[in-house]
């Protein structure tokens, strides 16, 4: 459910299988809660889409390949980290089809091992990574954070307009692949030019990936997402689909009223979820994705080696159609 397909990242797939065995590797720990959490994390999979495009952004040029595992390694850690505080915050209980860190083990222990595989991730790339690599790092933990604390304070307030949405999904998501990217040029010695227009796919590819996250959120069944639908609107998060029915449907004071009551109903979630289906905001905003996408494919340098060129705009395809 969670894989993309494997013929895009073809020509990273030994780099990626590295990257997972260094996984397993890299979370050892001499205290067994911290082993089982960090390995049920690892166990649940993903997409491993960061660290996909850091080695492919890297392979534009022709880079000592065995120096790039360890910042991979850490671009994949400290999203894990990420998405063990983000389930702590939202109570959530499953992620990708399975059981999260902190239905299992509780909330303290979970943000504990977040905290754990964020050093771990650091730890990785001391020997490695220079300066202006561990502030582009640093700087998007930091803007991650900032994202995550604006959609708290935001949310179940239907005053939110696309500006600001489009802000928190660049905090939450985009800047993250954009750096993974970015990382990748670096690491391949390429061009500034070349990093800055790889950062900016890397961008553009977040935006569209988030985006289809939050349609999806609404369009497609529990089985497809690994979690409830409609999970979003219930934790008051107001996504681009419900900003646009908010402004655009003649239901939308019945929908104000749902978004900002803070114990739905299931009824009320379904009611919401009708509301927004019974406008264009599903085209809305699948038309904003595929301008973002396309953008991306804009952005990639004209220097890029074949391959890594049909990878990439293979990357893009996938986000424009997928349904998981």
């Amino acid at each position: 459910m969670s894989k993309f397909p494997n013929n895009i990242f073809g020509i990273v797939q030994d780099d990626l299988a590295a990257v997972e065995k260094e996984l397993y590797s890299i979370i050892q720990s001499p205290v067994d809660l911290v082993n089982d959490i960090s390995v049920h994390l690892v166990q649940a999979g993903g997409k491993r889409l960061r660290p996909a495009l850091y080695l492919l952004c890297a392979r534009g040029a022709t880079p000592n390949q065995s120096e790039l595992l360890p910042l991979a390694v850490a671009i994949e850690l400290i999203h894990m980290a990420t998405l063990v505080h983000d389930d702590v915050i939202d109570n959530a209980a499953t992620r990708r089809g399975s059981p999260t860190a902190n239905a299992r083990w509780g909330n303290h222990s979970s943000v504990l091992t977040g905290d754990y595989l964020f050093a771990k991730a650091f730890s990785a790339v001391t020997a490695g990574a220079d300066n202006h690599m561990l502030r582009i790092l640093t700087d998007v933990i930091c803007t991650m954070c900032e994202g995550e604390i604006i959609q708290l304070k935001e949310s179940f307030n239907p005053e939110q307009d696309e500006a600001d949405y489009r802000l928190r999904v660049a905090q939450k998501t985009a800047e993250f692949i954009a750096a993974s990217c970015e990382l990748g040029a670096l690491s391949g010695r390429m061009e500034h030019s070349e990093v800055v227009q790889l950062r900016e796919y890397g961008y553009s590819i977040g935006m569209a990936f988030q985006i289809t996250d939050d349609i999806l959120d609404i369009t497609a069944s529990a089985e497809q997402i690994g979690k409830p639908v409609g999970n979003d609107l219930r934790q008051g998060i107001v996504t681009l689909p419900v900003i646009y029915a908010l402004k655009n449907s003649p239901d939308h004071a019945e929908l104000r009223q749902i978004v900002v009551n803070q114990v739905m109903s299931d009824e009320d979630v379904k009611r919401g979820l009708e509301i927004v289906h019974g406008t264009d905001a599903i085209e809305y905003s699948y038309a904003q994705v595929h301008k973002y996408l396309q953008h991306a494919r804009n952005s990639l340098p004209v220097t890029l080696n074949s391959p890594v060129r049909q990878s990439l705009l293979a990357v893009a395809d996938f986000v424009g159609l997928r349904k998981y």
